[in-house]
């Protein structure tokens, strides 16, 4: 049912790729014990409908880096911003879906070299041919609690967890090195993220390197950004610069 929930949602994917069965904890032995058993029958489906599975070794969760890390970072700061708080179930599928929105309008890659192109690649890309979007909302981040109505407290819980995650994936981008060397130096024309603070949810702040001012040690920490809104000027401590295609990584 999982998989064809998947399938209606998203389309018949080529290959899946799924952990082991016996990475899962004593908590959900049963949930283990029925992959242990029907391992055949689901690969069987699999195959019937066109689809390679591919299980990763067991013992071996770093096999499956590329999403577990995406799944730990969600389920880390989703526990934070929930607490203990009583969610019915449409109320819990609802902050899920702003969730999974939240993590595939993540920029990847520049669209394009263009000086004047701001949009980036992202998961939604991929998944709907556009950038995800949604509904404007008041701020409710320094609110009351209390005095919200559910509704309020639902999109309260939406963007405490953009702000966790917004920052905790700016911080991966961004190098983890003090600016006494050249290497990984901005370019004019390099597409930038720009780490700014009460940004809306699925609101990412992007631009492109206009000019960079060296200092006397010839190594530049601040730069012009022009924006959508139009230029800024930032230091680049501030600034996560996107892969571009002569990145090694």
């Amino acid at each position: 049912m999982t998989l064809r929930r998947f399938i209606a949602r998203r389309g018949k994917p080529m290959e899946i790729f799924s952990d082991n069965g016996r990475n899962f904890v004593a908590s959900s032995k049963e949930i283990s014990q029925f992959l242990k058993y029907n391992s055949d029958p689901l690969i069987e489906l699999a195959n019937q409908e066109g689809i390679k599975f591919n299980f990763i070794p067991s013992y071996a969760p770093h096999f499956g880096g590329i999403w577990e890390i995406g799944i730990k970072s969600a389920k880390f700061h989703i526990k934070r911003v929930m607490g203990n708080s009583h969610l019915t179930f449409e109320e819990i599928s609802t902050l899920f879906a702003q969730v999974e929105a939240i993590l595939n309008s993540r920029p990847l890659y520049p669209l394009s070299s263009s000086p004047t192109d701001f949009l980036p690649l992202s998961p939604g890309h991929f998944l709907i041919g556009r950038p995800m979007t949604a509904i404007p909302t008041p701020d409710l981040r320094c609110s009351n609690e209390t005095s919200l109505r559910r509704y309020q407290r639902l999109e309260r819980l939406r963007q405490h967890f953009w702000d966790r995650w917004q920052r905790e994936y700016i911080g991966e981008l961004q190098q983890r090195t003090k600016w006494k060397t050249n290497t990984e130096k901005l370019s004019i024309g390099d597409m930038v993220l720009i780490h700014e603070d009460n940004v809306p949810p699925l609101n990412w702040r992007l631009g492109r390197v206009a000019r960079l001012f060296p200092g006397v040690d010839g190594i530049s920490r601040v730069a012009d950004i022009n924006t959508v809104r139009g230029c800024i000027r930032r230091p680049l401590t501030r600034l996560c610069p996107l892969p571009k295609e002569d990145s090694s990584c």
